[in-house]
């Protein structure tokens, strides 16, 4: 009997290290790679590391206990019960310049293709697929990218905010090996891009507040508060940041992902005011306020880098928090309309200047929980 047992639970033994193995294997590419040599040097030698992981002036605060209970709030809207509708397009689309120098085309999340002062640059670029390394679980994109890929027009720079799975994915980034693109990343994230075969020429990494000329641009990497990681033994071995992207008529600043944080202010003293600002506005939970913005901060955000047009992001393309997936936008609206501030609410796939703001709900009227039910407020500093 006891020798039936031991070889039962070593068959049952065997097949969990196989399973497992066969898991890893199946996300391994995925994780990406590690910083290694003179890579790693620089990052051990940024002012924002510490001991090999880098860190953020103002540590995030969780409620550990607070967030076990808080499923209760769970939304019942949080996915889309009926197809969203977007605005497909292809690259005829692009064939001429934008009539002002700047034109702004959401694709969903925090993907955006940015046409200023006759350069494009591309924004966290995710083209279907899960936020995860594996390909059957997994947050799963809502609808296909409204414009495909390789219908976009030739992008000149390619920025990438952080490595989490929703801002930074494989397979995309391995259908651009053959592009004639610039990728700018923040310090060690260049490791994940050479290791899926982009070349390394063709790779800039920056440290918080370092820049880098491309044509008439300036790409400067901003601070931002969160954090990094694809796997549970790299978390924050790579750096996150924001974009200012400077031509010579325009200015607009992208948030990656950010908690709100007093360097805000310094952004839009420094590189500032911006014509466009696109701010993550989704994806938050009070039990968790430094890790993202919510809406009203995201606002806040914007008024604090100087900007002139408010763009909510992060939205709309993934389950990745409790609330309703409209909330984000409906309460983004409500305190723009309170402060007086100018939005742009593109449907995925809409292009638009700043002389024609997109504001058409496109989106169903769902319930939402306001700033009053659910506050999103930032710990860590003074205001």
């Amino acid at each position: 009997m006891r020798t039936w047992l031991l070889r039962i639970g070593g068959g049952a033994g065997l097949l969990f290290v196989v399973a497992a193995a066969g898991l890893l294997a199946d996300a391994w590419a995925d994780f990406g790679k590690g910083a290694e040599g003179e890579r790693l040097e620089r990052m051990h030698a940024s002012p924002q590391n510490n001991n090999g992981v880098f860190v953020n002036p103002q540590p995030m605060w969780n409620d550990v206990a607070g967030w076990f209970t808080s499923w209760s709030r769970y939304s019942d809207h949080s996915v889309p019960s009926e197809p969203i509708s977007t605005l497909p397009g292809d690259r005829s689309r692009f064939a001429s310049p934008p009539t002002s120098g700047l034109r702004i085309t959401w694709l969903g999340h925090s993907t955006q293709l940015i046409e200023i002062d006759g350069l494009v640059v591309l924004t966290d670029p995710i083209f279907g697929g899960r936020a995860s390394p594996f390909e059957w679980t997994g947050p799963a994109t809502w609808y296909e990218p409204p414009i495909p890929l390789d219908q976009l027009p030739p992008v000149d720079v390619v920025l990438i905010s952080h490595d989490h799975y929703d801002h930074l994915q494989k397979p995309t980034i391995q259908r651009m090996v053959d592009w004639d693109t610039h990728f700018v990343a923040p310090l060690g994230v260049g490791a994940h891009l050479e290791y899926w075969g982009i070349p390394p020429e063709r790779v800039t990494e920056l440290d918080w507040w370092e820049d880098v000329r491309v044509g008439p641009l300036t790409v400067t990497a901003t601070p931002s508060r969160h954090a990094s990681g694809r796997q549970v033994l790299d978390q924050n071995h790579t750096l996150w940041a924001s974009y200012a992207i400077v031509g010579p008529q325009h200015k607009v600043w992208f948030s990656g992902d950010t908690g709100l944080f007093p360097a805000l202010d310094e952004i839009g003293e420094r590189l500032g005011p911006f014509d466009l600002t696109m701010v993550e506005a989704g994806a938050y939970d009070q039990t968790w306020p430094d890790w993202h913005l919510g809406p009203e901060q995201a606002i806040e955000a914007h008024q604090m880098v100087g900007g002139e047009v408010f763009m909510p992001i992060h939205w709309g393309l993934w389950d990745l928090a409790l609330h309703g997936w409209t909330e984000p936008v409906e309460r983004s609206l409500v305190e723009a309309e309170r402060l007086g501030i100018p939005i742009a609410t593109p449907q995925p796939g809409q292009s638009f200047e700043l002389d024609d703001l997109p504001r058409a709900r496109w989106w169903p009227e769902l319930p939402w929980d306001t700033v009053e039910v659910h506050p999103v407020v930032a710990r860590g500093w003074d205001r």
